[in-house]
């Protein structure tokens, strides 16, 4: 590497003589870049010289130019991974320079012409040498390919390095495939996902590697409390499979959801969208960000969204509002703040699908709505999010974060009471009113560095966290015709009417259903991830939780609070992975990881609180970087059990006391392919095969499937640009037939289901305009999604059906 400038003002001209001779001399020899592959940057900000030299070190670029043009002048922080030649362009971003290559391969950076501003939407493409890059913030990114994440580490550190199975879903897969809501874009292109169905519609879960969730999700790291989620300020979606309660405490094994949030950009950057498609479906969204200040330390982004609209089911249909600011403040090269809040309204319709007769879902019926249009719940919620980063220096920072979460919620609504009775047609109902409130704390403190001892390369973090969550149910009220209610409630699927249940009587009835829940736990956890020859990553860690949870549901609402009472229980949990990286192309990788699990409830018989599930999973695999490391891909294979699940205690004579002995075991094959085969061609595709069963119970159920868990799922999406404005994209979900409950009585089948979307960019001045069409479902096949996990329903497949989109950027 050598970097060629001036030290001062002093001598310009001569100084620039030098420079034109040295681009004409033996300097050529060395090229601009022999390698133009990816590679992790983290360059702070400061000096654009400064920068401009590290750059040239780490990349062996061969950089000409006269030190007096960037006097003065600062670069922001480079952090990631980029080609040599995007990082180039990263740094010189609104510095008023530009490069060029020279015949010879060396790089000349000169000032730019005058008068000329470069346009924002062409910003990403670099057609000088090599395939085109792109910042991975940058909203003009088209790739599909994600290099680092951070979900699985606390750290950004690639994804070849990290030795487990993790999965990003960028914000160019949400584009192209118009996915508004967030489990498309989760069970679409992620392997062994699918969604859980508790509640109706209520929360959005899923289950992992067979497991549920039990609706924990995460944002920026931080687990939120039950709801529902908007997509438009997501700027990627990141799935950790297998336990991750060394980093993140209390969750289900299985793994962990986490949506990273778009940030504040210093280059301006507006977006409005109108979305339109079948069912009356309209949404529209915008999109704001840039600098609030000349010296670009005051950050601000803004992301909104309106969503309205029917349903292919009857009676059904639903409306959001949906608003997130933030802003980001850096005064100088060490310290970052940032500030978000979100507030979010639904307004929406409860619908558990279509009932079970015998043991298969009720088929032609994927229009048939059981509820009643005179209830009608709704949710309210509020989120404040704040941190801050110091960098001691180059290898050492500190990080606090932030979290305040809340959502009230309205119950209002009919489900099921089971099958479909003897006569094959009618149903009974039962009935839910009242509301809910629900709130989650959250804060974190987390020290990271890097150092090397005799010759070995550290990362370590050290931190702590501490959750809280309370959830308070004080007026709910259950009522149904088959307990004895004068309430109408009897559904008939062949004859189906709404408005028949007499709302008046069901307010008569007094509240008879009472829940109080509290989960209060501090953890302290630390990791090293320690780096042998550059290729040999081990990394080790471990957690100390000190938890206190409890719930509790009397027969009032001074009998809950009165009889509510706390379980704590310290627990450490390891965490140990090793990956080896032969070439820089392959990775092989294992890791064995402990759990410490959900809270199982109260002993009704002792009571006390039965202990908390665990698991413990061992997983071996490897991971590639093909094409210059455009396409990535994952082959893992995991044995993960389960332990201290609730089951009929045998001791006792009531068949209602339970005991934590349970267990269930998830064994599988786990491939995901993700990027770009050519700079016009983006693929994702996934296939799991995933064994899950009940391995211990008393309830009769050993060696019974999980529930809502196919044994064979795969996905296939990709996209092509033919032109310069033209793209068009194909895809399809394979899923295999799955067990509808924990007994096994019923199942739903098997589907296959087809996606297409065309696409065409027109540029108007320095805007870009692009029109969209997405359809679902091309051969309209009728299918389930998926079962309730506690009453026999299924929830149904909308049949083909399109979005539109007009999108609007500058």
């Amino acid at each position: 590497m050598t970097a060629k400038h001036t030290k001062n003002r002093a001598g310009r001209s001569w100084k620039r003589q030098i420079a034109v001779l040295a681009l004409g001399a033996g300097i050529a020899v060395t090229p601009a870049h022999a390698d133009n592959a990816v590679r992790p940057f983290d360059i702070p900000a400061g000096a654009l010289a400064t920068a401009l030299n590290r750059l040239a070190e780490s990349a062996g670029l061969q950089l000409v130019y006269d030190a007096a043009i960037a006097e003065g002048l600062r670069s922001r922080p480079l952090r990631g991974s980029y080609t040599p030649e995007a990082a180039l362009q990263q740094l010189l971003r609104d510095s008023g320079l530009s490069y060029r290559i020279a015949e010879n391969g060396n790089v000349v950076i000169e000032k730019q012409a005058l008068n000329y501003r470069q346009d924002p939407a062409a910003l990403p493409a670099v057609n000088v040498i090599g395939n085109k890059a792109y910042d991975p913030n940058n909203p003009f990114n088209p790739f599909y390919a994600v290099p680092d994440a951070s979900t699985a580490t606390k750290a950004n550190v690639a994804i070849m390095d990290t030795p487990v199975s993790i999965q990003v879903v960028p914000r160019s897969v949400l584009n192209d495939q118009q996915a508004v809501r967030f489990e498309d874009a989760v069970i679409n292109n992620v392997s062994g996902v699918q969604r859980s169905y508790g509640t109706a519609d209520m929360y959005e879960s899923f289950i992992i590697r067979g497991f549920n969730s039990t609706e924990q999700n995460y944002r920026n790291g931080f687990r939120r409390s039950m709801g529902k989620f908007d997509v438009s300020n997501m700027e990627q979606i990141e799935v950790l499979k297998g336990p991750a309660a060394v980093l993140y405490g209390r969750l289900q094994p299985g793994g962990m959801v986490n949506y990273v949030t778009k940030k504040p950009l210093a280059t301006p950057y507006y977006a409005l969208q109108q979305q339109f498609g079948s069912f009356s479906e309209f949404r529209t969204s915008v999109d704001a960000t840039g600098p609030l200040d000349n010296a670009k330390t005051l950050l601000y982004r803004f992301n909104g969204a309106y969503d309205s609209g029917e349903s292919f089911r009857d009676i059904v249909d639903h409306e959001r509002i949906f608003i997130a600011p933030s802003l980001t403040w850096r005064p100088n090269d060490r310290f970052e703040a940032n500030l978000d809040l979100e507030k979010r309204h639904d307004n929406y319709m409860d619908d558990y699908g279509v009932p079970v007769l015998d043991n298969r879902p009720v088929n032609g019926r994927r229009n048939l709505f059981t509820g009643d249009p005179a209830f009608r719940p709704r949710q309210d919620n509020t989120l404040v999010y704040a941190d801050w980063s110091f960098k001691f220096n180059d290898d050492w920072a500190i990080k606090h974060k932030f979290q305040w979460d809340e959502t009230d919620i309205v119950f209002g609504g009919p489900g099921p009471n089971g099958k479909l009775n003897a006569d094959g047609h009618t149903l009974g109902r039962w009935v839910i009113t009242g509301t809910s409130e629900r709130r989650s704390y959250s804060t974190s403190l987390d020290l990271t560095g890097k150092f090397e001892t005799y010759g070995l390369k550290h990362n370590v973090l050290v931190g702590g966290d501490w959750f809280f969550f309370n959830q308070d149910a004080p007026d709910n009220m259950f009522a149904s015709s088959d307990w004895g209610d004068p309430i109408n409630s009897t559904f008939d699927i062949d004859n189906p009417r709404y408005d028949t249940i007499d709302v008046a009587a069901v307010n008569a009835i007094r509240p008879n259903w009472f829940w109080r829940e509290r989960e209060d736990w501090y953890g302290v956890y630390f990791q090293d991830q320690i780096t042998i020859w550059d290729k040999l990553h081990i990394m080790g860690g471990g957690r100390y939780d000190m938890a206190g949870y409890g719930g509790f549901g009397g027969t009032s609402w001074e009998a809950t609070k009165t009889g509510f009472s706390m379980q704590h229980e310290d627990k450490f949990t390891p965490r140990v992975g090793v990956l080896y990286q032969p070439w820089e192309w392959l990775s092989v990788y294992g890791n064995y990881v402990e759990s410490f699990g959900s809270n199982n409830g109260r002993n009704a018989l002792t009571g006390g609180t039965f202990r908390p599930q665990s698991a413990e999973q061992y997983e071996i695999g490897f991971k590639t970087e093909l094409f210059d490391k455009r396409l990535s891909s994952t082959v893992a294979y995991y044995h993960l059990k389960k332990t201290n699940m609730l089951t009929t205690d045998l001791s006792t004579p009531d068949p209602l006391d339970q005991v934590a002995i349970g267990e269930a075991r998830s064994q599988g094959i786990e491939v995901d392919i993700k990027g770009q085969l050519t700079d016009n061609f983006n693929l994702v595709t996934t296939y799991a095969y995933t064994d899950g069963r009940v391995t211990k119970d008393n309830n009769g159920t050993e060696g019974k499937r999980l529930l809502n868990v196919p044994e064979h799922q795969a996905s296939l999406w990709g996209t092509y640009q033919f032109t310069e404005h033209f793209k068009a994209g194909l895809g399809g979900v394979v899923v295999g037939k799955r067990e509808g409950d924990t007994a096994n009585t019923f199942q739903l089948p098997g589907y296959t289901r087809l996606d297409a979307m065309a696409a065409y960019v027109q540029p108007i001045g320095k805007t870009r305009l692009t029109a969209q069409v997405n359809v679902y479902n091309l051969l309209d096949k009728e299918y389930f999604t998926g079962s309730t996990s506690w009453i026999p329903t299924a929830n149904v497949g909308a049949p083909i059906s399109a979005m539109g989109s007009l999108k609007l950027e500058y």
